[in-house]
């Protein structure tokens, strides 16, 4: 039976994948079934931000594996202790919190949130209230969808979770308007990624931050998307010189290679867990925090940093260049892109498709967008040529 009948026979239609079928993978190419290649320009949402089997990540991952994978906190190992230092360092954190998915990570920082809140800012028992964007995307369980204003990952998932209160991104007035005493945090997309790459006005972030420190509100960066140099920095705040309270980091840190996610923050924040209220089975495994720790080797360099930066400012400028008329506007920051056409055109998903046809690899989102994250390791030349079928496509 053919990959794509099995998934469709023994799967739920949860996915609306492109019809390709891949079987390997190198830097910025993969390769399908048939052996035909393809440009990934969609790096599995910013988790391959290194590109498919990145050569050390490989090699620590591979050299793990023969030595210990699995021991729970339950006792301690020895790769845990380099994972969770070097992120520190990486974050400028006193400490990291180790989980799996981006979404456990989210889960993670409202639970610290709400525990800081009670024990250090004193809000009444059960009154604490977060803030959120709307058009965020956050994850996938009952909690994070309680607080989504996305209809497709809301209906029919309740009752929701109450303590959120959801306020326009961008607008400071608004936030301004939602803090009260109960308000323990802000939590926000720096960069709104399943949006549509959708970046705030300019100075939102430092006001906010500024906002949030005046009224004893946590700043919590989900940066699960938009870290790990996507944008050309490190974490998308600094392009404002934010430093949020609480870093949430995921997909690229771990290397596309394994489900790695933390929590970073100082310790008067994450230090009000205590043993026995909160944890992870597989939360900074060995395997994880191998992986994990090169991944901040890879990153403290700046080299990752600063080609995503170059590379992406070219490729930004070439799309809004020989954009066609039919393209509303293009969105980015670093290698990452939001191309949106006008409504009422052919749906993103058939240009996403004929694009597939051509070798390029991209993903539709809310049926007028197209999104674009190339891996940082891709080559000059290769992006050229991918902006070139882009820009052709967008024309038909």
């Amino acid at each position: 039976m053919d990959p794509r009948e099995q998934v469709e026979r023994f799967s739920p239609h949860n996915y609306h994948p492109l019809p390709v079928v891949l079987a390997s993978g190198e830097g910025a190419w993969v390769t399908d079934v048939d052996g035909n290649r393809y440009l990934d320009l969609l790096s599995a949402y910013s988790a391959l931000n290194f590109g498919h089997l990145h050569p050390r990540l490989v090699a620590v991952a591979k050299a793990q594996l023969d030595r210990l994978t699995l021991t729970s906190r339950a006792f301690h190992n020895d790769q845990l202790g380099p994972f969770v230092q070097a992120l520190a360092e990486l974050t400028g954190k006193d400490m990291v919190l180790p989980m799996n998915s981006g979404a456990e990570a989210v889960e993670t920082a409202i639970k610290t949130a709400r525990k800081w809140g009670y024990r250090v800012k004193g809000v009444a028992a059960d009154r604490a209230n977060i803030i959120v964007a709307d058009g965020n995307f956050h994850g996938r369980t009952t909690t994070i969808v309680s607080f989504s204003t996305d209809p497709s990952a809301r209906d029919d998932f309740g009752p929701f979770t109450p303590g959120f209160s959801v306020v326009p991104f961008g607008d400071l007035e608004a936030l301004r308007s939602a803090i009260t005493p109960e308000a323990v945090a802000f939590l926000v997309e720096p960069i709104q990624g399943e949006a549509g790459v959708i970046l705030p006005p300019d100075g939102y972030l430092s006001a906010a931050r500024e906002l949030c420190r005046d009224h004893g509100v946590l700043f919590v960066a989900d940066e699960i998307q938009s870290g790990m140099a996507r944008t050309g920095k490190t974490f998308a705040c600094e392009w404002e010189g934010v430093v949020p309270d609480i870093y949430i980091l995921g997909k690229a840190l771990g290397g596309g290679l394994y489900p790695v996610s933390a929590v970073a923050a100082d310790a008067d924040v994450l230090g009000v867990f205590r043993p026995g209220e909160h944890g992870s089975t597989f939360g900074g495994n060995p395997l994880a925090a191998a992986i994990g720790t090169e991944v901040c080797r890879l990153l403290a360099t700046g080299e990752y940093q600063e080609r995503s930066r170059t590379l992406g400012e070219r490729m930004l400028a070439r799309l809004r260049e020989g954009a066609p008329s039919s393209v509303k506007e293009i969105r980015g920051r670093g290698l990452w892109a939001g191309v949106e056409m006008l409504p009422g055109g052919e749906p993103a998903r058939a240009k996403c498709e004929r694009l597939m046809g051509r070798g390029i690899l991209v993903k539709d989102t809310h049926e007028t967008t197209i999104r674009i994250a190339p891996p940082i390791v891709i080559d000059e030349a290769d992006l050229d040529g991918a902006v070139d079928k882009i820009l052709a496509a967008l024309a038909e």
